[in-house]
């Protein structure tokens, strides 16, 4: 049986193209790109391509630009990496929201630990980081703020400009984890205003275990990895040739693309949204109706648990997701449809479908009766009875 995948906010499937590019650096372009003989010669120009062709794409100078073992190591990089350079008992205050990814909040956290003050907001109902919601937390002693670009569970889309030029009035660094948004929103720098932002090369139809953070010249940051000079001081040890060489060639396949997979993708997620909305009960679509990106849906079905759900969909040969797969082992609900307010029972009923460039329309034709069925299927099985009235400002 074929099993459909529609779970590519966790991970796409690398591009055969994105393949075909990388391949020779495991054979027959193997050098190192440190040292000074042919075959590390031959290796630092495919970096330096590489670098080159992401700054144009974002907009920037190919020294802004760092290769990361992935988002994660991004992020982390960005957060930790401001803290140690530039905080000062004048200066140690941090923001960032309930619903950011753990790669963000986790070091958020650890920092607050170390002594940093920390404000951690709540976003709107939809999901979304208004620009009343930062003003309210900035203090004169705000040292950085980190708002997601999309988010990765229910997709809702930041205004990262205005929120950037916020930042910048109060002399805040600004940081956006932008790993849902490559392939589907604008990553000009410029036009966004951040100092840095995170990028991911498994989202965008790349390999894993590689990404990039862009950081503008005048932010200073301390290494996370030490040891050699690679990445401008700023991330030891041999760079990943081959990966970030499917990096680049993948955001500029994404990117090239981007218009006309936004109009075919919207079309199959508002099949999917109008589907649901007319055919199941008690469903709730997750984040903002319309501010959302184009391969996200993310719904609640009371009185439904959602791992059942998840497991019967599966076996009916499709892969969905409960929330984010950096927390699918996790058994409690996800932290961010609890952040927009949604109470334990509803959350725990969630499923996220979030499509891809190998998603085909009648693949969710197929889909959404299986969906519906399965939803009956655990609801006939529920020892739960709840109704609209339970939660009348939720349905």
């Amino acid at each position: 049986m074929k099993h459909i995948f529609l779970d590519n906010a966790a991970t796409t499937a690398t591009d055969p193209r994105v393949v075909e590019k990388m391949l020779p650096f495991f054979d027959d372009n193997f050098g190192n790109p440190s040292g000074i003989h042919y075959h590390c010669l031959r290796a630092k120009k495919a970096l330096d391509d590489a670098r080159k062709s992401v700054a144009d794409i974002l907009n920037c100078l190919p020294q802004e630009i760092i290769f990361t073992g992935g988002g994660t190591e991004s992020d982390n990089l960005a957060i930790f990496g401001i803290a140690e350079k530039n905080a000062n008992k004048n200066k140690n205050h941090l923001i960032t929201s309930k619903i950011e990814h753990p790669a963000v909040l986790e070091p958020f956290k650890k920092l607050e630990k170390k002594g940093f003050n920390i404000d951690i907001v709540s976003p709107t109902k939809d999901g979304e980081i208004t620009a009343e919601i930062f003003k309210k937390v900035i203090k004169k002693n705000t040292l950085f703020a980190s708002f997601m670009y999309a988010n990765n569970e229910i997709g809702t889309i930041n205004d990262i400009r205005k929120l950037a030029d916020i930042a910048h009035k109060n002399e805040v660094i600004f940081h956006t984890d932008a790993c849902q948004a490559g392939g589907l929103l604008d990553l000009d720098v410029k036009k966004l205003g951040v100092d840095m932002m995170t990028l991911n090369g498994s989202k965008i139809y790349g390999p894993k275990g590689v990404g990039a953070l862009f950081k503008k010249q005048n932010i200073q940051i301390e290494p996370q990895i030490i040891g050699g000079h690679q990445e401008f001081g700023l991330r030891a040890g041999t760079e990943n040739v081959a990966g970030i060489v499917g990096f680049a060639e993948a955001l500029k396949l994404a990117t090239k693309e981007h218009a006309k997979e936004e109009t075919r993708l919207r079309k199959i997620q508002e099949k999917i949204i109008d589907y649901i909305i007319n055919n199941i009960d008690l469903a709730r679509l997750n984040g903002s109706a319309k501010n959302r990106l184009s391969n996200n849906v993310n719904f609640s079905f009371l009185n439904v648990e959602g791992e059942s759900l998840l497991l019967f969909i599966n076996e009916a040969g499709f892969s969905v997701a409960t929330g984010s797969a950096c927390t699918s082992e996790s058994l409690d609900p996800s932290h961010v449809l609890t952040g927009i307010g949604l109470p334990d029972e509803v959350a725990h009923g969630s499923i996220r479908i979030t499509l891809g460039k190998n998603t085909k329309e009648k693949d969710i034709d197929n889909f959404l009766p299986v969906l519906k069925k399965s939803v009956e299927r655990v609801r006939s099985m529920s020892p739960i009875h709840f109704t609209k009235k339970d939660f009348p400002s939720l349905f």
